[in-house]
């Protein structure tokens, strides 16, 4: 990834509605919203957060498609998921142990979650 990019990716999530609405796109991967579903999830006015996804839409962080009269935005997991190895991929300074709290992080939230047995 190139620095331009990854500036650009920040910059967009520098922003609490656009962030908010990233996550929010995030938790409804791989179905994606519609603009007023996430409108009205976020509670913003739909012209406000138009103008937020442009933004980033352009960081190509979020994709749009249109079916019908609406667009449904999703969330650009491979474009997100270049920018954190951007930022991580220097952290440790050939020290694993500096980035294995980060790791262990990432896969215990990431992790499938165990179905709990009944009890009979």
């Amino acid at each position: 990834m190139e620095i331009e990019a990854a500036l650009l990716a920040l910059a967009a999530l520098s922003q609490s509605t656009r962030l908010e609405a990233f996550r929010a796109l995030v938790r409804h991967e791989p179905n994606g919203l519609a603009a007023g579903d996430l409108a009205r999830l976020l509670e913003v006015p739909q012209n406000t957060l138009s103008a937020h996804l442009s933004i980033v839409t352009r960081a190509r962080l979020v994709t749009s498609e249109r079916h019908s009269r609406s667009i449904l935005y999703r969330a650009n997991l491979e474009e997100f998921r270049d920018v954190v190895v951007f930022l991580l991929r220097d952290c440790c300074g050939g020290k694993p142990e500096i980035c294995a709290p980060v790791v262990e992080i990432l896969q215990s939230c990431c992790a499938p979650r165990r179905k709990e047995r009944s009890r009979a």
